[in-house]
């Protein structure tokens, strides 16, 4: 893909809970520009309250592209998402505009920014694949997965049916271990990279106040209006949501739910740190400095 010279793209980047929908806003406001999602939930219609999807007044007026564009009974679409995230960064480009690519999805920040192609898929295979999900559970094909590609294995959690399958079926495909299907960089659009985070007490501090306010604004009454959520193979693993399905479905109290979802941010925030952090491209700032928006100004400008 050809690399698209003097069209620079600013990312925001980073764990959960660390600031970075905030840091947006204000950078938008000094540079004229706009967001584009790169929260993979947050691409579901209806899923608000859980995602911390910031409501139309909270966003102050700066346009935001790629908010609500699946239903919930769809599953992600990583190369989809790929496709129209450039053609809104293209769009904001062609406005004379900042496009400014926020979110925590560490593998749709990689997909737009470079030049990223994804290996094919068979629906025979996938649906093979699937069944034997169903019938065997996810530590069996994640066992199979170990054996016949072991670096997959362990960035793969076992518990992570959907991935498990997509990494099955990509080495079915190509005859190649999953990871070689990640290439080596080669950069699509220029661009800032800036990554937010906290230190972990205090960021887990604010995750556990997010859990509660979730519940408190309402996410039970969110879930149970979600039709065809149960249905959904990526929007009802969800955070927040798979917790919010077994307190309706009886099997977890709110206090259990509430607590589980704590509990599986805070590991989900280790795999997000994980993941930028082996990025030497992207500058870090502390979330709680009083400089935060300055610096992101300076590195961004």
């Amino acid at each position: 893909m050809r690399f698209r010279t003097g069209q620079r793209v600013v990312t925001v980047v980073g764990p959960t809970a660390a600031g970075k929908s905030a840091l947006s806003i204000a950078l938008a406001h000094e540079l004229d520009g706009e967001v584009i999602n790169a929260d993979s939930m947050q691409l579901y219609r209806g899923m608000d309250i859980g995602t911390a999807k910031l409501t139309p007044a909270e966003r102050e007026g700066v346009p935001h592209h790629l908010l609500d564009i699946w239903d919930v009974t769809e599953p992600a679409a990583v190369a989809e998402y790929q496709r129209l995230a450039r053609a809104a960064i293209d769009g904001v480009l062609a406005r004379g505009r900042v496009p400014l690519l926020v979110g925590g999805s560490g593998l749709y920040v990689r997909a737009v920014l470079e030049d990223f192609e994804f290996p094919g898929t068979d629906p025979a295979i996938r649906a093979r694949l699937e069944q034997e999900l169903t019938a065997a559970g996810p530590a069996a094909l994640h066992a199979r997965l170990a054996g016949l590609d072991p670096a997959a294995a362990v960035k793969i959690l076992p518990s992570n049916g959907r991935r498990i399958v997509r990494a099955l079926e990509v080495i079915e495909l190509t005859g190649l271990p999953f990871t070689a299907s990640l290439p080596d960089p080669r950069p699509v659009y220029e661009s800032v990279q800036i990554g937010v985070d906290r230190d972990t007490a205090a960021l887990d501090e604010r995750i556990a106040l997010r859990v509660d306010l979730m519940w408190a604004a309402g996410l039970i009454g969110e879930v149970r209006g979600l039709t065809g959520i149960r249905e959904g193979r990526t929007a009802s693993r969800a955070l927040g949501y798979q917790q919010a399905l077994a307190q309706i479905d009886g099997t977890l109290t709110e206090e259990q739910a509430k607590a589980d979802t704590v509990q599986g941010t805070r590991r989900f925030v280790r795999r997000q740190r994980s993941w930028f952090r082996r990025d030497p491209s992207i500058t870090w700032l502390d979330g709680a400095d009083p400089k935060l928006v300055a610096d992101a100004i300076a590195l961004a400008g």
